[in-house]
């Protein structure tokens, strides 16, 4: 677990609370040549946690969903603290949706995996039975980000335990003291020793090392540059992969949204977590006839926004996670307003800025496609806001960009709303919501693109965490041979060519003389060579 005393800065990672500088305690790093030690074991201790029915997996995950109930209040605390947000945020975005998922996952877990038989598609082949069956991977790998630091390593952990494999899992250096909360859940649930294993690797050496060391899948949620070095990597080997790769969400207004519904909707879905969210908005397209309203209900939200240090939870927006971060946030601002942009609502902020993560929030008008908050992941506290002349424009604005993760279309008009829904080029198109749709279990999450491959929640997600195997059984055990087996001969292709003729032709009488010709070769059935 932690380790609060003292140790050489090479043996430990410093955690710390960003929007003051505390140190909050020092997490073991994981030794990298240790990693393969760490497969190993859990490889063999996977073989007896796969024999296990479904039904005695689920009672280990009822256990951890219990532990995270009775312990949520606390978590959330360690959350913001090692993250920067809102407890709210912490308490609503991560541990609900995370408790939320375990249950579901585990009640629907043997429905989602059990066998699926296959009907016959053709009455030659009636007396082959077939059933897909899901066989788990083995070991797989998650390497999981410091923004949702939680929730998102949750669903991965638990859907893969429940499918049979062993997981380890690798969280982010800037939120170790959450990870080591992950942990803590799932030892409470006394699980065998060594099939889910938490490692403190430094981020630019996990992916490698994970493939290196035969990992059997790799879950990775980060930076579309990270994420294509992976694939690099994995091609050596064939590793599968499934790669989470960031968004730059668009938001659609019609002329006919509920404007405040939208309004608020953008501030919730665009700088909770000080936007520090794949899938938060980011782009804002309004139809020109409510621009200007819209504009003011947004200033008015924003404006009263308050920002800093979450003590007495009078706060609605934390601070940014990193240094990094906050650099990134501000070379996007300066950017946008180098090319035009202009400031038209912005938060208030603490006086004073402690460890430097605090960031106002700010709405841009003014922008286009040229500067960095409209093309890339900006990851902060910054909405763009387009006037657009109608919704086709909206959708190809929207659609301007190599990466697709989620959307939104907000009117009154659902049929219509989905319409355009079905235009826009992401793994997740919400109407009249944003950003939530990641704490529903049942849906897949994962985009088109650059936003990755691969998707996890959901029966989808059960899928990527399990290989399909088909079993194919022969139920007529009478049955000596094929028609098709050796020896050949005429008889046999003018038989065969029959069963086509009777299967296909467009006359009856050609039919009949197929079924004359198949019908002479089938006594091959029952007859040894």
């Amino acid at each position: 677990m932690i380790n609060q005393q003292s140790v050489p800065s090479h043996e430990h990672t410093v955690c710390r609370n960003p929007a003051t500088g505390e140190i909050l305690g020092h997490s073991p790093l994981t030794p990298v040549d240790e990693l393969k030690q760490i497969i190993e074991k859990a490889r063999i201790v996977q073989k007896s946690w796969a024999r296990l029915t479904i039904g005695e997996r689920m009672r280990y995950m009822y256990h951890v969903r219990d532990y995270i109930a009775q312990n949520a209040e606390e978590i959330a605390e360690v959350i913001s603290r090692d993250n920067g947000k809102t407890r709210v945020d912490a308490l609503s975005a991560e541990v609900l949706p995370a408790v939320m998922g375990v249950n579901y996952y585990a009640k629907q877990a043997k429905k989602l995996l059990k066998d699926r038989n296959i009907l016959p598609s053709n009455i030659l082949l009636l007396n082959k039975l077939s059933k897909i069956i899901r066989v788990p991977y083995g070991v797989i790998g998650v390497i999981s980000p410091w923004n949702y630091p939680f929730n998102i390593p949750f669903a991965e952990v638990v859907m893969g335990l429940l499918a049979g494999n062993a997981v380890v899992l690798k969280t982010a250096t800037e939120t170790q003291m959450v990870g080591r909360k992950i942990e803590e859940c799932f030892l409470a649930a006394k699980l065998p020793e060594g099939i889910f294993n938490h490692v403190n690797i430094p981020g630019h050496l996990a992916g490698s090392a994970f493939l290196k060391n035969s990992i059997d899948k790799l879950f990775f949620t980060g930076s579309a540059t990270v994420g294509k070095q992976l694939m690099k990597e994995a091609s050596e080997t064939l590793t599968a992969l499934v790669l989470e790769l960031g968004g730059n969400d668009a938001m659609l207004v019609c002329d006919d949204a509920d404007l405040h519904r939208a309004a608020s909707g953008a501030v919730w879905a665009g700088l909770s977590n000080c936007g520090q969210s794949c899938g938060g908005v980011e782009r804002i397209y309004v139809h020109e006839k409510v621009y200007d309203p819209f504009l003011a209900l947004l200033k008015t939200i924003v404006e009263a926004l308050r920002v800093g240090h979450d003590q007495d939870f009078n706060v609605d927006l934390g601070v940014i996670t990193t240094q990094r971060q906050v650099a990134t946030v501000k070379r996007h601002l300066e950017d946008a307003l180098a090319k035009g942009a202009v400031v038209f609502a912005r938060s208030s902020q603490p006086e004073g800025n402690g460890s430097g993560h605090i960031l106002p929030a700010y709405v841009l008008t003014d922008v286009h496609h040229d500067m960095l908050v409209m093309r890339e992941e900006t990851f902060g506290p910054i909405l763009g806001v387009m006037k657009v002349k109608d919704m086709d424009e909206a959708v190809a604005l929207a659609n301007d960009s190599d990466l697709g993760l989620s959307g939104s279309v907000w009117s009154k008009d659902r049929k219509y709303a989905e319409k355009l829904a079905r235009q826009i080029q992401a793994g997740v198109v919400m109407i009249n919501d944003h950003l939530m749709s990641h704490g529903m279990a049942e849906i897949p999450w994962g985009g088109f693109k650059a936003s990755g491959i691969g998707r996890i929640h959901g029966a989808i997600g059960f899928d990527e965490m399990t290989q399909p195997q088909v079993i194919v059984n022969d139920i007529m055990p009478f049955v000596r041979q094929n028609m098709w087996w050796h020896p050949h001969g005429k008889k046999i292709f003018q038989g065969l060519s029959g069963a086509i003729k009777f299967l296909y032709a467009k006359s009856f009488f050609r039919r009949l003389q197929g079924l004359w010709s198949l019908l002479k070769i089938v006594p091959r059935y029952f007859m040894t060579q």
